[in-house]
């Protein structure tokens, strides 16, 4: 361990609902724990759901949002304002229960400081979040609470019959707590509402590490999705979900007026239903513009399907597009457009909220929309698909601005000030309450 890091400081324990995949809350646990593994500590998951090695982690199944359990709470607390008896005795059972074995594997582990990911942020599992609540206070132990999506911010929550649940849990107002949120516009937002400090670390790749050149393996996607060589990728590389603003992509590809130009979408909707999937189904249809939706063929690691069908990891597939379209109307921070920008693509982006504010100003070349495209839009787009010393020009300085602002030492710095503070240091030596 690096010596200008507390001795009394040696194991982190990260509690979220699950670690597997390629959303974003996964792929940002997985890079801090990179990064802290780097520094010299050891990791361990807490968690609903894991791809990661089991002598590191401890399963509570009831911690996934997925879980019937806690799905059947969520069906019942959100979207009326009466709560019955038996809901509130649901949710305090199993916050109870959680509770217990996860007070038992920070015994087991040995854990001195709990990374609580998302799950102290937005209340898809109610109990998991008030048991956190509940260990840290009972075990005084050290706690970061790493925030990327609000409550606040989701339609769908704002209706519900557990406003004491969600005020005490999502966030938490505990001194063993210390709060990051991934932009700015985040991180005011919660120190209005809780009064509470909030600091900013952003989402973030290894751009210290260069990606790997494309093998032969990975140069089977095209042809396994049904492109010819000769066809242009166009990569939309998100779920299909409303906020991605996917028919943007499909308008592109209609105004460039190019029958090589396939957009590929590589996720599926996930948990918000597939509507929008319909009806981006129906404008692309309506365009007759070709959108293959990949998700079949795309999973967190490369490998065969039972039938044994290929399928590839982003990182097999980012680096063959011949362009990235990311027309989000809103987005927490964008581990899309890092992604693009790490692989050394070219990028179509709209200017969100967040990238105005925490992205945009960095200096990144991208083709911009606001809010609709435009002919000079289609017009660069043109030109980076023709030109490839001007594209080459452009990706290469995204890649420096992404070293220089979003590499992994970005999130070392921070997390190395957040565990030398007096008050993590004091309660890491904490003893062991009951």
């Amino acid at each position: 361990m690096h010596s200008n890091l507390p001795s009394n400081v040696r194991r982190i324990g990260f509690v979220v609902t699950r670690i597997a995949g390629t959303d974003g809350v996964s792929l940002e646990t997985k890079k801090w724990a990179d990064v802290l593994e780097g520094m010299g500590l050891e990791c361990c998951y807490i968690t609903g759901q894991s791809d990661r090695p089991p002598e590191q982690t401890v399963l509570i199944e009831e911690a996934h949002f997925q879980h019937p359990r806690i799905a059947a709470i969520n069906r019942r607390a959100f979207g009326s304002e009466q709560r019955s008896s038996d809901l509130t005795d649901e949710i305090t059972e199993l916050a109870g229960n959680i509770r217990t074995r996860l007070k038992s594997a920070v015994e087991q582990f040995g854990i001195d400081v709990l990374i609580a990911e998302n799950s102290l942020t937005i209340p898809m599992n109610i109990p998991l979040g008030l048991a956190i609540v509940h260990a840290v206070q009972e075990l005084n132990i050290p706690c970061i609470a790493h925030h990327h999506d609000f409550h606040w911010e989701r339609e769908r929550f704002l209706v519900n019959s557990v406003d004491d649940f969600v005020r005490a849990a999502f966030p938490p107002a505990l001194k063993q707590i210390e709060h990051v949120a991934i932009n700015s516009q985040a991180a005011e937002e919660f120190s209005r509402r809780t009064g509470l400090a909030c600091r900013i670390i952003p989402n973030v790749m290894d751009f210290a590490n260069p990606p790997k050149l494309v093998d032969d393996y990975a140069l089977r996607f095209r042809q396994t999705i049904g492109l010819r060589d000769d066809d242009l990728l166009i990569l939309q590389p998100t779920r299909v979900v409303a906020r991605k603003g996917i028919e943007h992509a499909v308008e592109l590809i209609r105004w460039l007026d190019d029958p090589r130009a396939k957009l590929v979408i590589t996720h599926a909707s996930g948990d918000e239903g597939d509507s929008y999937a319909r009806r981006v189904r129906r404008f692309a249809d309506l365009l007759g513009v070709e959108v293959t939706f990949a998700e079949k063929w795309i999973a967190p690691e490369r490998g065969e399907t039972p039938d044994g069908q290929p399928v590839f990891a982003i990182s097999d597939v980012m680096p063959q597009a011949d362009l990235v379209t990311y027309p989000s109307t809103y987005e927490g921070f964008g581990n899309a457009f890092l992604e693009a920008v790490y692989y050394k693509r070219p990028i179509v982006c709209n200017r969100y909220a967040v990238f105005r504010t925490d992205i945009e100003p960095s200096g990144f070349r991208t083709i911009l929309l606001d809010g609709y495209l435009t002919d000079e839009a289609v017009a660069e787009v043109r030109r980076v698909l023709t030109d490839n010393s001007y594209c080459l020009e452009m990706v290469e300085q995204n890649y420096n601005v992404g070293h220089q602002f979003f590499s992994y030492n970005v999130v070392e710095e921070e997390l190395r000030s957040i565990l030398r503070r007096p008050q993590t240091v004091c309660r890491c030596g904490r003893a062991t309450a009951g």
